[in-house]
């Protein structure tokens, strides 16, 4: 059984600059969206947590190479030669085409700047020399530039490849003698044009191709990523703003050069030009309209009044309160001229930048006389969603039946998790079972270094628990996670009549998993939804927001609910609608959540969890414990914990049992390993 490779890990760590990686993250994330999540990573993520198998490219930005030597030599190194090695893409950039380099010989004689010596990884069996021209000053523009390239297009195959084109540059070298090293699997994809300050050897390589193993890495010495109308042209350096003149005219073959680079890979791009979304309002209301006046009066003591219009000011985000008629009432000329737009983003309209998301200020639409109409939120019924909510709790014939009945959505937020527990004021007065949903996420959030790719389509929603102290000895908080896993499933499957049979599993401790339709004869999964769950102790009450991320009607970037009704008996059940299933999962999970209250983690419950999990009796390798082999046995009803018995002698029982945390160990299904979280 194999995982499918649909992570990008920018690594992050020690030497980066933040402007680096924002470049990778903002340029990958839109040619690669939706079928790949790109994210940053940690060293310590890299050296210790299981990420190989899941993981199409690692990408090393810009910034210094000796600090990724400190941070990465040994294990590091180790296990991203092996991934490599082993079929998986490495992107070096600028620093990171050192770092990939047998050798690095940086600044030469200059007591200040030099830095020379082998490299682990060595993926260029060369050295990579620098800085390719003169004047480079750390965390500045001084030295960048717009250097001319010339595109080796044979070595990219088909497509829009540009011939020539410029890029920017900043304290890169060039790969010494890269055209001897053909016959060890070397390409040289682009050169420089002009005059190199160090000695190139043979050539004048600046970006390379390096076959290693079943695997490849591509690395260059300028900054491809670096789109123009992200840089400052009232940064230092005299000449800098017309390198960025200069960037921006040749940006269309930029992008296509960088879009070459990724397929040579082996990544699957987006090949139409896309756009970073722009943050909309977001639309307030309750199964009771009038009720959502109620909940807003609750918010009151930390509204504030500026210009004679309403804000909460809150940890990270600000947001304004339109009353609906005063809105509708701005909006009636734009809307009457065809313009009618919902977004709120404080940027310049039609630029597509790198934005900082948290100084947006969020609008919030009030509707306390009726519901959403559907041409405020195109992408989401209101009245569909309301009338199913309604009709679960009906069946359910349960007076607790709550989760829901108060919604916020918005068609493109940050994350809808980020929304309500970033913001503990706003959370600490919000009703339980309050949930936020979106059509899109654009900072989606998962644990640990996971992040769940949020493309139109999926569903994605977070719900505020607030579940009692008094109670946390018979209901522990940490099986809400549990639940949550068991809400989706059993929510799903009771969708309606015909739909019990969906093929979908529990990878512990929170992940959804469903049959792979690409292997129909094998006994194969690939992940499909992610639960990420965040409490806060507060006045005698845990605040726990629940997200939860399902593939519903998109195919990427694994599969969905809607390709997995073609395994079900003809005649096929009807596709699934976001607003029926939100509704669905979200009786269901009140249902359970009541129940637990009351019960705990029964039997009843534990029984459920392991009808649809993936790992009874599951041998690992338990990586904390110096390698040492277990079964699994189940988690526990007291505290949640993963239970592992030891293997000894041809995999008997030693008699002794481990436990472990879910917030402390991470579980690499695919491998049988357990390894320590960092």
């Amino acid at each position: 059984m194999a995982s499918k490779r649909i992570n990008v890990l920018v690594y992050s760590g020690n030497g980066t600059t933040v402007e680096a990686v924002r470049h990778c993250l903002f340029t990958l994330r839109r040619l690669l969206a939706p079928h790949y999540a790109v994210i940053p990573v940690s060293g310590d993520a890299l050296i210790k947590e299981p990420w190989t198998g899941t993981c199409a490219l690692l990408v090393i930005p810009g910034g210094a190479d000796l600090p990724y030597c400190r941070t990465l030599n040994g294990e590091g190194n180790k296990r991203i030669s092996q991934f490599v090695e082993r079929g998986g893409a490495y992107l070096g950039l600028c620093a990171g085409g050192y770092y990939g380099s047998k050798r690095c010989e940086f600044e030469v004689g200059d007591n200040k700047m030099e830095v020379v010596g082998d490299r682990e990884l060595a993926f260029y069996p060369g050295t990579c020399r620098g800085c390719a021209f003169p004047g480079f000053v750390y965390h500045s523009e001084v030295g960048a530039r717009a250097v001319e390239l010339r595109v080796e297009k044979n070595a990219l195959g088909e497509g829009s490849i540009p011939a020539v084109f410029r890029s920017y540059y900043n304290g890169g070298g060039v790969f010494v003698d890269a055209p001897r090293y053909r016959d060890r699997g070397v390409e040289v994809l682009a050169s420089f044009t002009e005059q190199i300050n160090v000695d190139p050897g043979e050539g004048a390589a600046a970006v390379v191709y390096c076959k290693v193993g079943e695997g490849g890495a591509v690395l260059t010495s300028p900054h491809p990523e670096f789109a123009p109308i992200n840089l400052n042209k009232e940064a230092d350096g005299p000449d800098f703003p017309q390198v960025v003149e200069d960037l921006k005219r040749d940006d269309a073959p930029r992008t296509d050069f960088v879009k070459a680079c990724l397929t040579k890979l082996g990544l699957r791009v987006n090949q139409e030009d896309t756009t970073v979304p722009s943050l909309s309002r977001l639309h307030l209301s309750s199964m009771e309209p009038s009720e959502t006046l109620g909940m807003i009066a609750g918010l009151q003591e930390i509204v504030s009044i500026r210009d004679g219009e309403e804000y909460i000011k809150d940890e990270t985000d600000t947001f304004h309160l339109e009353k609906r008629n005063t809105w509708s009432l701005n909006s009636l000329a734009s809307t009457l001229q065809g313009n009618e737009s919902d977004e709120t983003d404080q940027s310049n309209a039609g630029d597509d930048r790198i934005i900082d998301y948290n100084t947006v200020v969020k609008r919030i639409v009030v509707h306390e006389k009726d519901y959403p109409a559907s041409k405020e939120t195109p992408y989401f019924n209101h009245n569909a969603f309301y009338a199913n909510l309604k009709h679960y709790q009906e069946k359910l014939k349960e007076d607790n039946n709550h989760f829901g009945n108060y919604m916020l959505y918005g068609e493109v937020v940050t994350s809808t998790n980020s929304l309500l527990e970033k913001n503990t004021q706003m959370l600490r007065r919000l009703p339980s079972g309050f949930t936020a949903t979106a059509t899109v996420q654009v900072a989606g959030r998962g644990r640990g270094s996971n992040v769940w790719v949020s493309p139109a389509g999926s569903l994605m929603f977070s719900t505020c628990i607030r579940h009692p102290m008094a109670i946390t000895t018979v209901a522990p908080v940490i099986f809400i996670q549990y639940l949550a896993a068991i809400a989706i499933v059993e929510g799903v499957k009771s969708y309606d009549a015909s739909y019990q049979d969906m093929p979908l599993k529990l990878k512990w401790p929170n992940d959804i998993y469903a049959q792979d339709l690409t292997k129909p004869k094998e006994k194969a999964y690939v992940k499909i939804g992610g639960i990420l769950v965040n409490s806060h102790y507060s006045s005698s009450e845990y605040l726990s927001v629940v997200g939860i991320g399902l593939n519903t009607t998109n195919a990427s970037p694994t599969t969905s609910l809607n390709a997995l009704i073609s395994l079900l008996p003809t005649p096929h059940p009807p596709l699934f609608t976001l607003e029926k299933l939100l509704a669905r999962i979200l009786t269901t999970f009140s249902s359970i959540y009541t129940r637990f209250c009351r019960t705990g983690f029964d039997r009843q419950f534990e029984e459920t969890y392991y009808k649809y999990w993936l790992h009874t009796d599951q041998i690992v390798t338990l990586e904390t414990e110096g390698g040492q082999r277990a079964r699994i046995k189940g988690i526990t009803r007291d505290w949640g914990l993963l239970m592992a018995e030891e293997l000894g002698w041809e995999d008997r029982p030693t008699g002794k049992t481990w436990t472990l945390q879910s917030d402390s160990n991470s579980f690499d299904f695919f491998k049988g390993l357990l390894k320590r979280k960092v």
